[in-house]
């Protein structure tokens, strides 16, 4: 199977506040996503590396790409307004190759590592889907639409959401099939299209890293800088 990093890089940054988009904003004298892109780049088990972006910053990809000698980063596209146009876009890049998995990973979560591509590539292997993700150790509530607590989950099944999530092509695109069909459709992250619209697909949880965060916020830039330190 060939195994494709999808690098998810869409977003404005709005919350952010800043003028360029997060992904381009430097920790430890890198952009967030040059940090991504090299990750995937380096393990062995990737074969091919594809990003997605706005529109604008396509020049400012190709770029980072030349500088920094990337050699698996084959597909550079365009993304739309919301996540599942991104999911979308690649999709549509690879489903006429055959034996084709897609690993979707935020482009804001630089420091992925090397363990966790490892599991999930093996849980691909074995024909599965795979989502990442880390036990939470808060108390979840769930509430009602009064804000008032309707129930309290028991916490051993709860996780927190990382990336990659990773599936063969063919299951995505069926599930983005269906749910393109469904007017009342509201995009989620990919493992919610398959949740719903192949609830039959087991989707299998491999252990993340408290490590592997978001950058959202400014403050998180220093946390990014502690973490390479």
């Amino acid at each position: 199977m060939k195994n494709v990093a999808v690098i998810l890089a869409g977003g404005t940054g709005k919350r952010m506040g800043a003028y360029l988009p997060k992904q381009f904003l430097k920790i430890a004298g890198k952009s967030i996503i040059e940090h991504s892109i090299a990750i995937f780049e380096k393990h062995a088990d990737i074969s091919e590396v594809c990003v997605v972006i706005h529109s604008n910053f396509v020049a400012d990809v190709e770029r980072i790409v030349k500088e920094a000698g990337f050699k698996k980063v084959n597909k550079i596209l365009c993304g739309g307004k919301q996540r599942s146009d991104s999911s979308l876009a690649a999709i549509a890049a690879y489903e006429n190759e055959l034996d084709v998995n897609l690993i979707f990973h935020d482009a804001v979560r630089p420091f992925v590592n090397q363990s966790i591509i490892d599991d999930v590539v093996a849980g691909l292997a074995d024909g599965k889907s795979v989502a990442v993700g880390i036990p939470s150790t808060d108390t979840i509530f769930k509430l009602n639409e009064e804000k008032c607590i309707e129930s309290v989950p028991p916490r051993d099944f709860l996780y927190r959401a990382q990336t990659p999530q990773a599936f063969s092509c063919k299951t995505i695109k069926r599930a983005y099939d269906l749910a393109l069909k469904d007017p009342n459709f509201r995009a989620t992250d990919d493992c919610g299209v398959v949740l719903r619209y192949m609830p039959d697909e087991a989707i299998h949880i491999v252990e993340g890293d408290e490590k592997n965060i978001k950058i959202t916020f400014e403050q998180d830039l220093a946390k990014g800088e502690d973490i390479i330190a």
